[in-house]
């Protein structure tokens, strides 16, 4: 039940609007003055403050300050169109004329109190968006996404410069997005630069600008890409392959907050956030005179490592399903599924391209099934290709009796089991393949791979093991 504010002077006006908003089931408490109305009351308790403009001390417009965030309608005198307009100037949510008609006063209170409570559950739902996935496109429920996000809410808030470090495709520019939609420069703009596809000899001008005759072509005066970026986010991908010349810039716009284009004789102060993202080690780079050591350690001040694919587990099937059916919707086509052997593919494949190459892989499988269900065949990659060893769990290694490339996953399965079941539990099997143990119980029926039992034991189904 929402609970409404008047403030009126006029007992009268004040008792008839309190009656009828009581016979609508309103809560509903007065006051004569702004003064009054302060004293008695705590004003971000109220859904909704209605109040004259004309009141003794105070004008009614002064609440609409005093109560933030509570919305406050606003009555007039019939025909006072200069104050109704100076009130909504001054942020009143809407205005009404007196004397008022009592069905209008119902309906303006109703979508009032609509848009406050769709706003509220707008913002819940942003928070609550942002706590699970800190932008649109990440997921992950791995331990080092998990870590990844706790950062991106921990500095998003800052001025600090960051570098997102990760394998091409795993999402650096999402980070990179998340990090300017959490700050307070949400609302200016995020200048994405890929360091990597603009030519050595234009991105010292792309970036920084140039005055008119600066060079040869220059024939126009133009703003770089930091000064678009004033009051924003600049994000700087590749940047291991920014040039050395525009480097010594870049570590002067870091320092000093200010950029000079070429061909000019005066700087100019920028307010820019910058995050810069590579896959190469600056480190490494900066010691062997490739990339400046003071701008590395200017870069470095908060680093984000993200994952590749390989290492994220059963992410990869979550992933997987959410960009199938993005992809579906997006090809305006019925929603398909992966088939068990597909998901057995995407949960071992290696996925060198990481996000990048799954998602194109889903979109040719979407494209190419003509079933319900989305074959390993499908989605055409190379399933001889397999996770590094590095990134198995712990258990016998099956890397030395690896099967030769181009095995079908199912000639991969049969290797596989009898290669390894004397020294594993149907268990550990099950969690090398990366299936459960009833989908390998019933892939040993379907292929006739009898488990090993000792003398006297009877298999009785897919979950008779006891360990």
């Amino acid at each position: 039940m929402s609970h409404i504010l008047i403030v009126e002077d006029e007992a009268l006006i004040r008792s008839s609007l309190k009656r009828l908003l009581e016979r609508h089931d309103y809560t509903v408490s007065e006051a004569g003055s702004v003064a009054d109305a302060c004293e008695r009351y705590s004003l971000d308790e109220f859904d909704l403050i209605i109040s004259d403009v004309r009141l003794p001390g105070e004008p009614g417009t002064s609440l609409i300050e005093k109560a933030k965030p509570t919305p406050v309608l606003i009555m007039t005198s019939f025909g006072s169109m200069k104050s109704a307009v100076e009130a909504m100037k001054q942020g009143a949510v809407d205005y009404i004329s007196k004397p008022f008609d009592h069905d209008e006063m119902l309906l303006t209170i109703e979508r009032i109190l609509r848009e406050k409570a769709l706003v509220t559950q707008n913002e819940a739902l942003k928070q609550e968006v942002a706590r699970i996935y800190p932008t649109g496109g990440m997921i992950g429920s791995c331990a080092a996404m998990q870590d990844v996000f706790n950062r991106i809410r921990k500095v998003a808030p800052l001025a600090t410069t960051v570098l997102i470090r990760g394998e091409s495709g795993t999402g650096k520019e999402l980070v990179a997005r998340a990090l300017h939609d959490q700050s307070p420069r949400a609302s200016g703009s995020m200048i994405s630069v890929n360091c990597a596809a603009i030519p050595e000899t234009l991105i010292e001008s792309e970036l920084f600008g140039h005055e008119k005759g600066a060079f040869t072509g220059a024939q126009t005066q133009r703003k770089g890409l930091v000064e678009a970026a004033d009051g924003g986010t600049l994000f700087l991908d590749e940047i291991g392959e920014l040039p050395m010349e525009a480097q010594a810039r870049l570590l002067r716009l870091i320092q000093e907050k200010e950029v000079r284009r070429i061909g000019a004789t005066q700087t100019r102060r920028v307010d820019v956030r910058l995050v810069a993202a590579t896959h190469r080690d600056l480190k490494k780079l900066a010691s062997e005179g490739r990339f400046r050591e003071d701008l590395y350690y200017r870069l470095n001040v908060v680093e984000l490592l993200l994952p590749p694919l390989r290492e994220r587990g059963e992410d990869i099937l979550e992933l997987a399903d959410k960009l199938l059916l993005r992809t579906c919707q997006r090809l305006g086509i019925d929603t398909l599924s992966f088939s068990a052997e597909a998901r057995e593919a995407i949960r071992h494949y290696a996925w060198p391209g990481n996000v990048r190459e799954l998602e194109n892989a889903i979109e040719r499988a979407a494209i190419l099934s003509e079933t319900p269900e989305i074959e390993p065949e499908h989605l055409a990659i190379d399933i001889a290709r397999r996770e590094p060893s590095h990134t198995r769990t712990s258990g016998p290694d099956p890397s030395a009796n690896e099967p030769a490339a181009g095995l079908s996953l199912e000639d991969y399965f049969q290797h596989f089991v009898l290669e390894y079941q004397d020294h594993m539990s149907e268990t550990e099997l099950a969690q090398k393949l990366g299936i459960s143990r009833k989908s390998l119980w019933e892939r040993r029926q379907r292929l006739g791979i009898p488990r090993r039992k000792s003398p006297g034991e009877q298999d009785t189904g897919p979950d008779d093991e006891k360990e």
